[in-house]
C-alpha cells in the first residue's frame, strides 16, 4: 500500500511539474509571438565535421551581429525550408543567442512535448492507483 501511494505521488508530482513546463513553453511562444523582434534569416548547410542532421540558420540580430541558430533535429518536422532558402526566426531583443523559428510549429512544439510527457506520467499514475 505505501509503495503503490509512493508510485502514485510520484507520478502526480511528475505530471504536475511537466504540465509547469509546458505552460511555461506556452508563455515563452506567446511572448515572442507579441513582442519578439522578427528578421529573416538564411538556411545554410553544416559543415562536414559536424554529424548532426539538419541544417543551420544564419540571422542577423538588431545589433548587426550575425547569428547561428541551430532548430535541432526535428527542424524538417517543423516547416525548416531547403538550404539556400529564406526563413522568419524571432527572438527576445535581450537575448539574441536564443532565437526561435517564426513557426506554429516550432514555437509550440516544447509545449505540447511537455504535454505529452505529463499526460502519460498521470496515465502512468491512474493505473498504479487501481
Amino acid at each position: 500500500m505505501n509503495a503503490e501511494l509512493l508510485l502514485l505521488a510520484l507520478c502526480v508530482g511528475f505530471g504536475v511539474g511537466c504540465l509547469l513546463a509546458a505552460l511555461k513553453a506556452l508563455l515563452a511562444a506567446a511572448w515572442l509571438r507579441v513582442r519578439g523582434l522578427r528578421v529573416m534569416g538564411t538556411v545554410t548547410s553544416r559543415t562536414a565535421a559536424d554529424r548532426r542532421p539538419g541544417a543551420l540558420v544564419l540571422f542577423s540580430d538588431h545589433l548587426g551581429r550575425d547569428l547561428l541558430l541551430d532548430p535541432g533535429r526535428y527542424a524538417p518536422l517543423c516547416g525548416l525550408p531547403a538550404v539556400g532558402r529564406s526563413v522568419p526566426v524571432v527572438y527576445r531583443r535581450e537575448r539574441p543567442t536564443v532565437a526561435r523559428l517564426w513557426n506554429t510549429r516550432h514555437l509550440l512544439a516544447p509545449s505540447f512535448g511537455w504535454f505529452l510527457t505529463a499526460a502519460v506520467a498521470f496515465g502512468t499514475g491512474v493505473v498504479v492507483g487501481q
